[in-house]
């Protein structure tokens, strides 16, 4: 086995060859996975479909496309590295448990996405960069600065305008409880996802293997499966795809099985993009990423669904924009301060060796 020196040289140092375009990969998975899934949804739900169990299950479901990134590159001999070598009790445990954590996470996203036009959920779903710099500053020590705090209430602003605005967002025949009831569940699944960003930060840092984050996100989805497994049994949601597909799906039953294969595989792309995004980068690199892309949601949902875009949606995507480029500003000052200290510290060593030389 690769000792973790040569691991860490290979897949996470940003010196290595491999980093960018791995880094390029993942973004191009989120991006295309993230947008296409969340549009993917909301197509099932606008022609009838009904089930959140379903379209819990879609989300997590396609875990066995991961063993095709963990046996490929060892079967094509890209990696000395045996599949699951040093997969200890303790990392499966934890996957175990993050992977529930994220099937309740997807339930909450389902119900949400079920009531809301998907330019409002994803709106609504910035807020989880405000959650993300919360957890991130306790769990992983990340300093918190002005844009940061800048960010935070221009995206906490951006959500409650959402909220009061209600009353004009509302699809034929959702209440007002219902409206509220997704609103909460959509801030609930931003909630949990941010927690989940920084926790795997955590753990990511004692990983150096590319292979071992897609081995633990296996083990993740397979929990996350269960449990949406055991929502569809007791809803009797399996027995009723049949039906749901030749007798409630409004554009019949090869449309509606296309529609859950293609809710399959792009819901695997955005969680796959997702995990390596955190492990090449930090969590809330992946959380800024993620708010870009809500923004592309947003234009998605006009442009596809015909989702109003009214003054207040208008004054509060622009707040958003403000509150992602605050945030960005922010890490580029502080990443070229980082290149100052470094550049001063490499001067100073440097300095140190040349008069060890000289004595």
């Amino acid at each position: 086995m690769e000792n973790s020196t040569q691991v860490h040289e290979d897949h996470k140092s940003k010196t290595s060859k491999r980093y960018l375009p791995l880094l390029v990969v993942n973004y191009l998975l989120l991006f295309v996975g993230s947008i296409s899934s969340s549009l993917l949804s909301k197509f099932y739900f606008n022609h009838k479909g009904s089930s959140r169990w379903l379209s819990t299950w879609v989300q997590s479901a396609g875990f066995p496309l991961l063993l095709f990134t963990i046996y490929l590159p060892y079967l094509l001999k890209c990696t000395k590295r045996r599949p699951f070598t040093c997969f200890t009790p303790k990392i499966l445990i934890l996957s175990i448990f993050i992977g529930l954590m994220l099937g309740v996470n997807n339930l909450l996203f389902s119900w949400g996405n079920s009531y809301l036009p998907v330019s409002t959920s994803s709106l609504i779903l910035s807020s989880q960069l405000v959650f993300n710099l919360i957890f991130s500053f306790i769990i992983v020590k990340q300093k918190i600065t002005f844009s940061n705090l800048n960010s935070v209430i221009l995206l906490t602003l951006s959500s409650v305008l959402l909220a009061l605005d209600s009353r004009h967002d509302r699809s034929n025949g959702l209440t007002r409880a219902k409206y509220f009831i997704g609103f909460f569940c959509t801030i609930g699944a931003g909630l949990l996802f941010a927690l989940y960003l920084p926790v795997m930060e955590m753990i990511y840092r004692k990983i150096y293997c590319y292979q071992m984050v897609m081995e633990m996100q296996l083990v993740m989805e397979v929990a996350a499966t269960a449990l949406a497994s055991t929502g569809m049994a007791l809803d009797r949601g399996f027995s009723e795809m049949k039906t749901e597909s030749q007798r409630v799906f409004d554009k019949g039953p090869t449309a509606y099985w296309v529609t859950v294969f293609f809710n399959v595989l792009t819901w695997q792309l955005c969680f796959l993009g997702t995990a390596g995004m955190v492990f090449l980068t930090s969590s809330l690199t992946g959380g800024i990423c993620m708010t870009a892309l809500l923004a592309m949601n947003v234009l998605g949902g006009v442009l596809v669904y015909g989702d109003e875009f009214g003054g207040v949606k208008v004054v509060s995507t622009v707040l958003c924009c403000w509150g992602f480029c605050s945030y960005v500003y922010g890490l580029y000052v502080k990443t070229k301060e980082e290149k100052r200290e470094e550049e001063k510290t490499n001067q100073r060593m440097e300095m140190v060796l040349r008069v060890n030389d000289s004595i």
